[in-house]
């Protein structure tokens, strides 16, 4: 039975990778494409969307969105994804052209459209917090809201207390994680350590697998790779969006889950966009930040987001291994 599915991305060297892993999994159909700005402006995340899809033989719509975040200034990845956010590779512009319509009400109509899809979300919050905001029943329309976001109570990846989607545009990820989206919470930490890709394992792809996607999905991330040892301390290729993809595709590979409720931190100094996950359920709810925390009547919050903890490596590179050939 074919599954329908809906992708919101910054376009990056890992978000490739993670479309990939969508565009070629057989019983998974991509109604739309669209693009927020977050490690690369969107003119150039669309590029590297566009040349992801028509390098895999689709045709999917591409929506360009959001150009900055909600309230801040936008922030780029070009120091961990390279220039052109591909590892500097200089791909060839691709034929296929983006959309007229904007991205915010092309996620309107298609949801709309396809009750029961499936959001997968690989960048800032932006445009789904835009969508909801402007039509908030699309919220029960979703049948997951797959988010590659966050850090769940562990250390982040732009600060000690966030990841970078989240810290990109902080208002725009509390809106979603209060929107009443069926969120999963994939956060970054599930693709460190044993989860990276390791020297032998991109060998694997490269002379076993030894197709053009997976050669692409090693070479984009020629930059990424350096950042990710040299400034992150893990063994070789840590791959975020591609994980949330694998679990979006395949939900058995989030082997522990719970649900939690979940606040996105977008007033402090050190902690903005730190995920707060209430794993104890002990979370004050505050209504008004006028009165004192102590003065406030203390209750538990409601889960709105169910935290992926855990993966199964194995699986989840054998789910990838599988959409390069």
């Amino acid at each position: 039975m074919t599954r329908k599915m809906i992708i919101d991305t910054d376009t990056a060297s890992d978000d490739a990778v993670a479309l990939v892993m969508a565009l070629q999994t057989p019983d998974i159909e991509i109604e739309a494409i669209t693009i927020v700005a977050g490690n690369m402006p969107v003119e150039q995340a669309s590029l590297n969307a566009r040349y992801t899809i028509e390098l895999c033989g689709k045709d999917v719509p591409v929506y360009d969105g959001l150009d900055r975040p909600l309230t801040r200034a936008p922030y780029r990845a070009y120091f961990f994804h390279g220039p052109d956010g591909m590892g500097g590779m200089n791909y060839p512009a691709p034929k296929l052209q983006p959309r007229q319509q904007h991205a915010v009400p092309a996620l309107i109509e298609t949801i709309k459209a396809n009750p029961g899809i499936l959001l997968v979300t690989l960048g800032p919050l932006t445009n789904v917090a835009l969508a909801v905001a402007q039509a908030p029943e699309i919220a029960g329309m979703v049948s997951r809201c797959v988010v590659m976001g966050g850090a769940a109570n562990t250390v982040g990846n732009i600060t000690p207390a966030a990841e970078f989607n989240i810290w990109c545009d902080p208002e725009a990820a509390r809106m979603v994680f209060h929107s009443g989206l069926p969120i999963e919470m994939v956060g970054w930490e599930l693709c460190r350590g044993e989860a990276n890709l390791s020297e032998a394992d991109m060998r694997y792809c490269r002379e076993v697998i030894n197709t053009p996607l997976s050669h692409f999905a090693i070479d984009c991330n020629a930059t990424a790779i350096q950042a990710n040892q040299q400034w992150l301390g893990d063994p070789a290729l840590a791959l975020p969006d591609p994980v949330t993809m694998a679990v979006a595709i395949d939900p058995t590979i989030c082997t522990r889950s719970s649900r939690h409720y979940v606040e996105v931190e977008c007033d402090g100094i050190f902690t903005r966009g730190m995920t707060v996950v209430d794993q104890q359920g002990v979370a004050a709810n505050i209504q008004d930040p006028s009165v004192a925390v102590w003065e406030q009547i203390v209750r538990r919050g409601s889960p709105n987001a169910t935290v992926c903890w855990e993966i199964d490596i194995p699986r989840w590179k054998a789910l990838l291994y599988q959409t390069l050939q």
